[in-house]
């Protein structure tokens, strides 16, 4: 009996021996028999058990049963030998064969197994074990691209949307545990990420929260595995933050419209305070010195158009200090009615003890047709910059100054920064108005006719070419007697009267400019006249410093909060922030 119960326990010992070591005989064997990638291909599939505890990820929704609804499958990937990419699933190819066995690889999905857990993109970037196997006698001289420097944030984020979804895929008043810790570390997660863009802004708290989160997305996971219905609340989401980003896009371009045409509250204070004191001073005491400069034609004349006290005043200062010989400068600053006060009151105020500077009312000249303003508002547009009267009473110049024959023509958003002497030196070669040229495509000043002007109207077609070259008010050389033998005030009548008919342009003295002065224009050196300050535009900052004359044009201008703060400096320095008033009114740069 004892000999018979030794040879069972021997017999028991034997066959355990056998389970153990027979497998890693196999395996060995196995390993010695097979090349390096196939080794590789051998013990992935071996720990290809690994994958199936690992969360849920955005990534796993690649295919989906015919209910739901159906869309372009993408693969994504990213090794450390190849850029990332993304592929169409519907007849995409690879760049060569290396790349196909890499998503051959990575990109182990079966549509057939239903809730399969599959690693995250990120996870999927980070494996970059894969080499190529090297010939003999190779080395390995390969050069390492850079590593990303945000793969735990986009990690992070990828979690982030990951619960989201879940919640918004949760029952409405759902109140279960997982549910309740899905919250909980979403609220944790993304107040300790913040703003972060790069895993060095990352806290230290963030990185510890990942793995709770890892582990209720996990829980989540298993509670929420209908990966068709998932795929479709993404869809929803991603849909409605679209909305959301275009409806913000619409609010903020509105908004930017709206500051553009305010009067900050302080520029209105300083309007009303000089105002005031314009009222107070006797008659006698409102007169500009030197007014027997006005009319000469000997001296070089600057006219700027404005409504606004301190766009006026930099454009004088600007000019008065940019000039070697500012004796020989007479400046007028034409306004309205409105502005009048305040305007004159400021230069009586700060006079330039060697320009000349004279303020003229466009209300009180008779010059403009007396239905002027209602055409005007004919139009069409909302914008009161565009249809005032003081916008098109440019074209009116040989009128308002009769006994000039040249002059340079200045809007209010601009900055002097050079001697503009060498002006009236240029041969007009029998043009009339000298300026700047949009016409060059790839250039942030860049304008073309077909934009503004409507060449469907076969009068339109007929008489002018789409193509021809545009250019830019701002800074402008006016030869007032070539104008005047041309009668060009009568031809931008014509047209103007024309376009109050039918749409022929859009709103604005800009276009019909290129209209009444088409083929009559002499192109400056862009170092004239640089734009783009008061827009997103990209100019550089050379091409500024080295310009004669610098233009806000856009909405962004300089007074206003808008204004982009690179560029206000060059504004802000001809601005006097200590004056009295401007202190009063809490204009600061």
């Amino acid at each position: 009996m004892k000999q018979i119960r030794r040879w069972q326990r021997i017999l028991i010992l034997a066959l355990l021996s056998i389970s153990v070591f027979a497998p890693l005989i196999f395996v060995s064997n196995r390993l010695k028999s097979i090349t390096p990638v196939g080794r590789r291909e051998f013990i992935e599939e071996l720990s290809k058990i690994r994958f199936t505890t690992n969360d849920l990820r955005l990534s796993a929704i690649e295919h989906e049963d015919g209910e739901g609804l159906k869309g372009p499958r993408l693969i994504l990937f990213k090794d450390g030998e190849f850029n990332s990419s993304a592929e169409s699933d519907g007849g995409n190819t690879y760049k060569n064969r290396e790349e196909q066995v890499i998503v051959s690889q990575k990109m182990t999905v079966s549509s057939d197994e239903k809730g399969q857990i599959l690693p995250t993109v990120n996870q999927l970037a980070n494996k970059t074990d894969f080499k190529p196997p090297l010939s003999k006698g190779e080395k390995n001289t390969r050069v390492q691209p850079d590593r990303a420097t945000d793969v735990k944030t986009k990690e992070i984020r990828d979690k982030i949307i990951q619960a989201k979804a879940y919640l918004n895929f949760a029952p409405p008043g759902s109140n279960s545990q997982v549910v309740k810790e899905l919250r909980g570390r979403l609220k944790e997660l993304e107040r300790s990420v913040g703003d972060a863009t790069k895993d060095k802004d990352l806290s230290k708290g963030a990185l510890r929260r990942v793995k709770p989160m890892e582990n209720v997305l996990y829980k989540a996971s298993r509670v929420f595995n209908n990966c068709p219905a998932i795929a479709t609340k993404l869809r929803a989401m991603n849909y409605n933050t679209e909305e959301q980003v275009q409806a913000q896009k619409n609010q903020a371009a509105y908004l930017m419209q709206l500051a553009a045409r305010t009067t900050p509250k302080g520029l209105h204070c300083l309007s009303m305070r000089l105002t005031s004191e314009y009222f107070s001073l006797d008659p006698e005491k409102r007169q500009m010195p030197n007014q027997q400069n006005y009319f000469d034609a000997n001296f070089n004349h600057y006219v700027v158009f404005s409504d606004n006290v301190l766009a006026s005043s930099v454009v004088v200062n600007s000019t008065i200090s940019s000039s070697k010989e500012p004796e020989s400068i007479v400046f007028h600053v034409v306004t309205d009615s409105l502005n009048y006060p305040a305007i004159s009151m400021w230069f009586l105020l700060n006079i330039q003890s060697k320009a000349t500077i004279q303020i003229l009312n466009i209300d009180d000249m008779d010059v403009l047709p007396r239905d002027y303003d209602q055409l005007l508002m004919k139009q069409n547009s909302n914008d009161p910059r565009f249809i005032s009267t003081l916008n098109h009473a440019r074209f009116y110049l040989p009128d308002i100054f009769p006994g000039l024959n040249k002059m340079v023509l200045l809007d209010h958003d601009v900055v002097v920064q050079r001697d503009l002497s060498r002006l009236w030196s240029i041969d007009m070669k029998g043009k009339v108005v000298g300026a700047v040229e949009t016409c060059l495509e790839g250039e942030s000043s860049f304008r073309s006719m077909s934009t503004f002007i409507n060449f469907s109207d076969t009068w339109v077609a007929g008489k002018f070419s789409p193509r021809a070259c545009t250019w830019a008010f701002g800074m402008n050389l006016i030869d007032l007697e070539e104008w005047r033998i041309r009668k060009l005030t009568s031809t931008y009548i014509k047209y103007f009267n024309l376009g109050t008919k039918r749409p022929l342009w859009k709103a604005g003295s800009l276009p019909i400019g290129w209209l009444t002065f088409y083929r009559q224009t002499l192109a400056l050196d862009k170092r004239w006249h640089v734009m783009g300050l008061g827009r997103e535009s990209g100019v550089k900052a050379v091409d500024i410093e080295q310009a004669a004359v610098i233009h806000y044009d856009g909405v962004m201008k300089p007074w206003l909060d808008i204004g982009k703060e690179n560029y206000k400096r060059y504004w802000n320095i001809h601005v006097p922030y200590h004056h009295t008033y401007l202190q009063q009114c809490n204009l600061q740069a």
